[in-house]
């Protein structure tokens, strides 16, 4: 005779008694039940589906070997975004919304009205497609364009997979084919902004947590001996790539703020600024092209 499936309440005690933490072994059982964290509350005494205790326990085994939550998860939210996540890309952190924070208000004066041209944008090394996906969510539908870029083919199939989660602004997002930087654009593509949110973990850096150096794609961590090697092929080329008055935007590492815009005047850029996190750490640094 078949044993009854286990109650949803019986599997989150279960869970929460292996990860030992409530909310955890919760997101846990609602990725296993397909439910959200209301649903799955009201529905704690309903048996679970076949499969539901085997992928639970699939989930805890690979938490427990280290892997993050957000991959284990295989989602994780970006603004009022769910976005699919794994090891082809970065996992998106809180401190990158401030980055779209920013673009969103240096681009409040110059959204597309009938007397003024369409907005071009690109995410360069779009990963997941955090960046760009947002503004191209939060963005008017009409009269904006949004590209997402990236080194990695793989990074970008993820990118795609998750153009559906924003709905009708996805007609909006386009998607270059794999290449560094700015290489997948025609010479004379322009922009009014670019966005980055590079590599800028120096290559020895000993402060990077072992979690993330095991589990992270390492070409989306390191920039090199000091951190800074793709901030001197983006800020380098931007001059060409920026419209007049379109604007830079990057994430920054902290401590790394003075000399990201020491490059920026270097290359001719106009009023270079680094701005600071939440946590008052270095973390944007943004230009103009006059």
């Amino acid at each position: 005779m078949l044993r009854p499936a286990p109650t949803w309440r019986a599997l989150l005690a279960w869970t929460t008694q292996r990860v030992e933490d409530r909310q955890v072994a919760h997101w846990m059982c609602e990725h296993a039940s397909g439910r959200t964290s209301s649903e799955l509350d009201a529905s704690l005494d309903e048996p679970s589906h076949g499969h539901a205790a085997g992928q639970l326990a699939s989930m805890v085994d690979r938490y427990a070997d280290g892997e993050p939550l957000q991959y284990v998860l295989g989602a994780w939210g970006f603004r009022s975004l769910d976005l699919a996540v794994d090891g082809r890309a970065l996992i998106p952190r809180p401190e990158t919304e401030l980055l779209v924070d920013v673009c969103l208000e240096l681009l409040s004066d110059r959204l597309p009205t009938r007397d003024v041209d369409p907005l071009t944008i690109v995410d360069l090394g779009t990963g997941t497609g955090a960046i760009g996906l947002a503004l191209a969510s939060e963005l008017p539908i009409d009269g904006v364009t949004v590209w997402l870029s990236d080194v990695s083919a793989e990074a970008l199939a993820l990118a795609t997979a998750n153009l559906s989660g924003i709905g009708r602004h996805a007609r909006n997002v386009r998607v270059a084919p794999a290449g560094s930087w700015f290489e997948p654009f025609d010479a004379a593509a322009q922009f009014d902004l670019v966005v980055a949110n590079p590599p800028y973990v120096p290559r020895r850096d000993p402060a990077l947590e072992p979690i993330v150096r095991k589990w992270e794609p390492h070409v989306a961590l390191y920039g090199g001996a000091d951190g800074l090697d793709h901030f001197r092929s983006i800020v380098a080329a931007a001059p060409a790539r920026l419209r007049p008055g379109g604007r830079l935007v990057m994430e920054i590492g902290s401590g790394q703020g003075e000399r990201v815009r020491a490059l920026m005047l270097d290359a001719g850029l106009a009023s270079p600024e680094v701005r600071l996190d939440l946590g008052g750490h270095e973390r944007i640094a943004l230009a103009e092209l006059t």
